[in-house]
């Protein structure tokens, strides 16, 4: 009875972690879906992808918006190492790993592209628009980093929401298990990176960044 009494706080803070870290992690979705609806945009024309940018920026960075966002990504970057250092000596497999691996990678991303956003706007007073974001992913031999530092982004992105998919959806869906639907998922994240890293390098061919866009071209 002792032990049941002594493990009931830390069996309700960590729901209240998990509580947090989900509806975080919707919020940013939302965001995340939005911005890469944005980047997609580049395969019809770099004007079509600025033009939805310009459109997107008066709801996001509205004061208060911007700030909501902020505090939802540090809530999910630390709510989610709090989660993962409470769980990582339990066993894991199949979609719980893929959970977890994805999530810490999220993280480090999250961490190294905020800083990089926000110091090229805030710090050096660029316009972080297409170019500024596409401008490592032309430049040989910076690509050799950033092509597959943006690109496991994606994968992990949509990696993680199909793991999180697995863990809650309980029914079918058009004749699809549960397993099949998250696989379909993933199917989708691995066709629209490849799609985003089309037009982000110009059809592979390497996209032409303005000098002033971005400190890679100066």
């Amino acid at each position: 009875m002792e032990r049941m009494v002594t493990a009931k706080p830390h069996t309700q803070s960590r729901t209240v972690w998990r509580n947090v870290h989900f509806a975080s992690g919707l919020l940013l979705a939302v965001f995340v879906g939005t911005h890469l609806t944005n980047h997609l945009l580049v395969l019809i024309s770099p004007a079509a992808h600025i033009a939805f940018m310009t459109a997107a920026r008066v709801v996001y960075r509205n004061p208060l918006i911007e700030v909501v966002l902020l505090a939802a990504v540090l809530l999910q970057i630390v709510t989610g190492l709090s989660l993962v250092r409470k769980v990582w000596r339990v066993p894991k497999a199949g979609w719980g790993r893929l959970h977890v691996f994805s999530g810490l990678y999220l993280a480090f991303f999250l961490v190294i592209h905020l800083t990089a956003v926000l110091s090229g706007r805030y710090i050096f007073r660029l316009d972080t628009n297409l170019y500024f974001g596409a401008a490592g992913l032309n430049q040989f031999p910076l690509l050799l980093f950033f092509v597959p530092y943006y690109s496991l982004a994606i994968l992990a992105f949509f990696t993680h929401v199909a793991a999180v998919h697995h863990k809650k959806m309980t029914r079918r869906v058009v004749g699809l298990s549960v397993s099949r639907q998250s696989q379909l998922i993933l199917v989708v994240g691995i066709v629209l990176t490849i799609s985003i890293l089309y037009g982000l390098t110009g059809g592979f061919r390497g996209l032409s960044i303005p000098p002033s866009s971005s400190l890679l071209t100066r």
